[in-house]
């Protein structure tokens, strides 16, 4: 493609994803477009920052122009926290780490056996409330591993002991599950287009489930994850019981491990399962801004081999390689090979650490450091 296409009618789309601990994606797209213009005064360029469904999904749909609705429900260990969904005419992205997410719990503090995805549920409630009738669900960073328990039994689902009494919260509570109940789900949800949008496809239980492969990053001793492994496996089998063999058959589907296996409860609800970034470039409006533009700037704070999972730059470059746009990344830490990028769709990839070796330096003045990385951008891809 030639530069000058480039710098004329067309323009350039920064959709790139936040730098974990250092800048939101609306930050990241703020500084690259700085460094662009500082090079190229008169550059049209067009901020489209994007999530894979976790942490930041919310603040990406309100930047797409979103209406962001603000509402208290109960914390991953039962305390009232402030948590947001984004809604535009019928349609609402919920984030459940808004309400169960790793950084809404206290300093210090993880809860692998106890923490609850109750107020997830009641963030669902919500956006039914506001007039949902679309709701994507974007599931990751998650401090629960629960199945999706509390989820269901905010939404209307009865989980009891042997004795009748409800289970406790948390995964480790499931242990305790006997009877299950989903005659009171709410109604509505019957009649709305669910969509379960991650960034991983791991099932319920077992080598690759939930438990083993996220519970220690959520506090998980090996003891907790062969627990919640169990109480899992046996909550599947008690859901069986109630409503057939399809629980057991959603157990085994992608995306049932998602958030602590959350992703199984949303199941059981009837969402369809697809690829976070990719839910989210539609839901964003990505197409028509991909049109408008010649160059695309994506990126995330840690371009490595989970990038290539499923993670935004991934998915943004493999939209933006089908219509035959050009593509670069901005990143903190480069840990991909060029021929690796080449094959991800992405002709080349800047790090903070190019410009700024000291990665606490980078960690603490992120913003500066990127707008001097975009200024290389301008003048390699853009003059």
């Amino acid at each position: 493609m030639a530069d000058a296409a480039v710098h004329g009618t067309r323009g350039v789309l920064v959709a790139a994803d936040k730098f974990k601990g250092s800048l939101t994606a609306v930050q990241v797209a703020e500084r690259v477009t700085a460094g662009l213009r500082r090079v190229v005064p008169d550059l049209r360029v067009e901020a489209l920052p994007v999530a894979d469904g976790g942490d930041g999904t919310v603040d990406a749909a309100v930047a797409a122009g979103f209406e962001r609705h603000e509402v208290r429900v109960a914390g991953p260990l039962g305390d009232e926290v402030t948590a947001a969904f984004a809604l535009r005419g019928d349609t609402a992205v919920v984030e459940m780490a808004e309400a169960s997410g790793l950084q809404r719990l206290p300093a210090g503090v993880l809860a692998p056996l106890t923490a609850s995805t109750y107020g997830s549920g009641e963030l669902l409630r919500a956006a039914l409330d506001a007039g949902a009738r679309t709701i994507v669900f974007g599931v990751g960073g998650s401090a629960t591993t629960d199945g999706g328990a509390g989820m269901l039994s905010a939404l209307g689902a009865r989980f009891s002991t042997a004795a009748g009494e409800p289970i406790p919260p948390g995964g480790g509570g499931l242990a305790e599950l006997a009877h299950a109940d989903l005659s009171g789900l709410d109604p509505r949800l019957a009649s709305v287009e669910f969509v379960l949008a991650s960034d991983v496809d791991n099932p319920l239980t077992g080598p690759k489930g939930a438990p083993a492969v996220y519970g220690p990053q959520k506090g998980a001793s090996p003891e907790d994850v062969e627990t919640l492994d169990a109480a899992l496996a046996h909550y599947a089998k008690v859901l069986e019981e109630a409503i057939g063999a399809r629980a057991a058959e959603y157990a085994v589907s992608p995306g049932a491990g998602a958030a602590g296996g959350i992703g199984y409860g949303a199941l059981i609800l009837g969402a369809r399962f697809r690829a976070g970034i990719e839910v989210m470039l539609d839901v964003l409006g990505f197409a028509p801004a991909l049109a408008r533009a010649s160059l695309v700037i994506t990126g995330e704070g840690s371009l490595d081999e989970q990038t290539l999972h499923g993670k935004a730059p991934a998915g943004v470059a493999a939209a933006a390689r089908a219509a035959d746009r050009e593509v670069v990344a901005v990143c903190g830490r480069l840990a991909l090979a060029p021929q690796v990028l080449g094959r991800a769709g992405i002709r080349r990839a800047y790090a903070l650490t190019d410009v700024e070796p000291d990665v606490s330096k980078c960690i603490a003045d992120a913003g500066p450091i990127l707008e001097r990385v975009a200024e290389h951008i301008a003048r390699d891809f853009l003059l």
